[in-house]
């Protein structure tokens, strides 16, 4: 088993909008280890987002490679990056996008039913993520009942209900107050220590990057390490 949970080498992207190049990565190198938290840092527009969406196989670097647990990604077809995506890779959002329809518990059990889980078993194991993240007494609930942190927490549940390699989070905390955002942080750094996997957490909050194992930045298409 690979001790990388994401490796990014050599990684180019650029957009293209109208006549202007806008070079978002270029050369681009980062590992994220297993068991290992990594804040990412950097200016609205630096092209956290995009780097997120990289690691996460939605989208396509125009040079370099991607390689999720060891294994390279280039070379596979769309359908395969998807099978890989969804079961390696979870997603965390400023957003919860957790849908409304549905309790906490339904929200966290879909997407093992849809991975081919029995909804029994989904639902045991929705019921273990929700009490870890301190939420099970919440779990009859739809969304809209609960408060901005107990969403995300039930979103981060969501995101570690397949056992994913690799969470990647972008700014999961930036609609919380502070006390709140600590509380989410928490569940990030129990989930990633308790299951081995590993996240890679865009932030603009300075104190919960510290918290992290490391934190990188992006500049002039550079991923580099950031001391704060």
């Amino acid at each position: 088993m690979s001790e990388l949970n994401l490796e990014l080498s050599n990684v180019s992207y650029a957009y293209e909008e109208g006549a202007k190049r806008l070079q978002i990565l270029e050369g681009a190198n980062l590992t994220v280890k297993r068991g290992e938290l990594v804040a990412l840092v950097a200016p609205s527009g630096a092209g956290k987002s995009t780097l997120l969406h990289l690691g996460g196989l939605l989208e396509r670097p125009q040079d370099g490679e991607v390689s999720i647990c060891g294994d390279a990604t280039s070379l596979l077809s769309d359908r395969e990056r998807t099978r890989m995506r969804r079961g390696t890779v979870g997603f965390v959002y400023q957003f919860h996008h957790l849908l409304p329809e549905f309790s906490a518990l339904e929200n966290v059990a879909i997407p093992q039913m849809i991975a081919g889980k029995s909804a029994a078993d989904a639902q045991n194991r929705a019921r273990t993520l929700l009490d870890s993240l301190g939420v099970g007494p919440r779990a009859s609930h739809r969304p809209s009942e609960l408060s901005g942190g107990e969403q995300q927490r039930v979103a981060i549940a969501r995101a570690a209900a397949n056992n994913p390699n690799l969470i990647l989070a972008d700014e999961p905390t930036g609609n919380l107050d502070p006390d709140t955002s600590n509380l989410v942080f928490d569940a990030l750094l129990v989930l990633i220590k308790e299951n081995q996997s590993s996240a890679l957490i865009a932030t603009h909050d300075h104190d919960l990057a510290r918290r992290a194992d490391r934190v990188v930045t992006l500049k002039g298409g550079e991923i580099s390490d950031l001391k704060l």
